[in-house]
Order: C-alpha cells, then structure tokens, then sequence
C-alpha cells in the first residue's frame, strides 16, 4: 500500500478531488470534463497539478485506455471517505437549518426531463434557499452514480436488478404509440397488435427501459417487430416519425409542451398504453437529508397533478 504524505496533500484542492474522482470513476478525461462542465484541458491539468502534490503517477496510460495506479486506487477511496464525510455534514447543516438553506443532487434518465424542471420550478420557489444539482443522463450511468452514492435521489423507469435500492413510485409513466399524424390507421380504433408489427417501427437503443417493455409486450404475444431504427433519443424518434421513417412507443411525458403542430398522432393500439411509472430510487439504509425527504414527499403529491396536465391519449403533436 503506499502511503500519501499528509504534508504535501493538504496543498491539494477539493476541487482537484473531485476532478481526479470524476476521471478515476468514468476511466476518461473527456466524460469527466461533460460530467464537471469543465474543458478537458482543465480536467487534465487538475489531474497533472494532483498527481505533482502525490509525487506519484496516479494513472497509467496504455494505448488510448487509463487505469488507475495502485496509488491512483488509494487515493480514490480516499477521495469517496472524504466525499461521505462533507455529505453527512452537509445533511447534518440542512437538518440544523431546516429548509432555510440546503443542496438537493438529482439524477435522472433522460426521458424524465420532460417532467422533473415543472417539479423543480415550485419547489424552489416554494424553498428559495435550497440549491439544486441536476444531472441527466442514460440508464447506464444512472446506475453509476447509484452505486457510488453521489446523489440524493435517482429518478428512473427502470428499477435496477442488482443493486439493493429503496424506491417508491412518484408517477404514472404510459407508453403510447406515436405515427405521423396523417397516417392510415390514425382514425382507427382498437387496432391489433398483429397491424402494428407490419409497420416500420423505431426503437430506443438497447438496454433502454422503453425498449424492453414494448418487446416484452410483443414477445408474450410472440409478435415479430419490424424493427427499422434503433436511435438513443426521444427528440430524434419524434422527427423520425414526422419524417415517415416509421412508428415508435414513447413515454407520453415527451408530448408534454409540444403544441398543436399537428405532426404527430397516438394511435388507439390494443395493450396500450403500457403503465409503468416514474420510481424515485436511492440505496438501500441510505439516510435522506430533510431536504431530499422534503422534495421526495413533495413528488410523492405533485405528480399526480404533473401528470393530470400531461398531453391526454387522444391528443395530437
């Protein structure tokens, strides 16, 4: 084990901890840097001007590739005790204060910014002193910072399998089947699964929460999809049909402050909507601060109304 100098290490900053964990946790400067909002120049120098303070090599570069020396690894746990000491502190100074002054740090997938800011804006005005962290991000690294414990609260559709988590469902989360809005089954009702598996279907990317509840509903009726586009973003998908390139099942969030353009249309699918529902997740024994129980309660008596305002079945984009 090697042993960092205690002299020499208070000379480094929080921040080029925080830095250097970003790095050691994604395994790459440059997603460290779009995690920080930083240039990956500035992520490098933090990480050079750290690895000057340690007197030692703290990655290893092997082709394009970084891993962590054995000292990069000490440091990183070091780095993570440090972390969860500021974070009991900070919960136990937002305890103190009540909800005066606080942080609150979200995580959400993608899809869940169509709703998570119309939650936010009341709530801040409702606790003007509380500061809020939003990441968005995929489901992969949403589990990510799950399992590191770097936020407050995770907002998912997609429970994950092997973490030991804590969750609660905050909102209903139906799939719909979008087509353009001059398509031929646009003014049919009760349509057959069988119909819609003949048309040119686009699909979110694999490993997606959405992709997986529509092919377990297709394949419990052992019905073939034509499956031609795979694309990793709701906005795309939504052009992509407008475009004619296909139909595609969305969470209905994503029509939410569209307009009447009159692009797209749902389409009445037998079996659809699919219910699912928005789940705030965080780990299991994990003690919340007054602020992040406060906003989880909070979601826990809004979303019914977020969701009573969102586009109804019937409406058209």
């Amino acid at each position: 084990m090697y042993y960092l100098g205690e002299t020499s290490l208070k000379q480094a900053t929080l921040h080029q901890l925080r830095v250097f964990e970003a790095v050691a946790r994604h395994n790459s400067f440059t997603r460290a840097a779009e995690e920080l909002f930083l240039t990956q120049p500035t992520v490098s120098m933090q990480v050079k001007q750290l690895t000057k303070i340690v007197g030692m090599p703290l990655f290893d570069q092997v082709g394009k590739r970084i891993y962590l020396t054995q000292a990069g690894e000490e440091l990183v746990k070091t780095c993570r005790e440090v972390f969860d000491k500021l974070d009991k502190f900070e919960m136990i100074l937002s305890d103190l204060k009540g909800l005066k002054q606080g942080r609150l740090r979200l995580a959400v997938i993608t899809t869940a910014k169509y709703f998570v800011p119309r939650l936010l804006g009341p709530f801040c005005q409702q606790y003007p002193g509380i500061d809020i962290s939003l990441q968005v991000t995929n489901h992969e690294y949403i589990l990510g910072r799950l399992n590191e414990n770097l936020d407050d609260l995770y907002i998912m559709s997609q429970l994950p399998e092997n973490l030991d988590v804590t969750y609660q469902a905050v909102l209903e989360n139906p799939l719909i089947i979008l087509a353009p809005a001059n398509h031929p089954l646009a003014n049919e009702k009760n349509i057959p699964l069988e119909r819609i598996a003949a048309e040119p279907f686009i699909m979110r990317e694999p490993g997606s929460g959405t992709r997986k509840a529509v092919q377990d509903l297709f394949d419990e009726h052992q019905i073939s999809l034509k499956v031609r586009l795979d694309l990793g973003s709701n906005e795309a998908i939504k052009q992509a049909i407008a475009g004619g390139l296909g139909i595609s099942a969305l969470s209905r969030h994503t029509l939410a402050l569209e307009g009447t353009t009159g692009q797209l249309t749902i389409l009445d699918v037998e079996k659809f909507p699919i219910e699912r529902h928005w789940y705030a997740v965080y780990p299991n024994g994990k003690q919340l601060s007054v602020v992040a129980q406060t906003f989880l309660e909070y979601m826990l008596t809004q979303g019914k109304q977020i969701s009573e305002n969102t586009v109804t079945p019937t409406a058209r984009t």
